[in-house]
């Protein structure tokens, strides 16, 4: 059974092409070991942008799914 994750999520100023502004920040979080971790063993990896009425700008979120060791693997790394 797989279960969804939030894998990543930053905030942005506003602009825009949220899409455009957001590649750079996603590109240097999939370099990164947890972002590798990530792209390798999660599926249906998904992002979304959503206003941020705080920062009067955009939050980007990364969703993905993990099953398994690598869901127990994530949970504990992040807690």
């Amino acid at each position: 059974m797989k279960n969804k994750y939030v894998l990543h999520k930053f905030t942005m100023g506003d602009c825009d092409d949220v899409e455009i502004y957001a590649a750079q920040p996603i590109y240097e979080w999939q370099q990164t070991p947890e972002g590798k971790f990530c792209m390798e063993k999660a599926t249906d990896i998904e992002w979304h942008t959503y206003a941020d009425p705080m920062t009067m700008g955009h939050r980007v979120v990364i969703t993905g799914y993990l099953s398994g060791k690598h869901a127990t693997f994530w949970a504990l790394k992040k807690s």
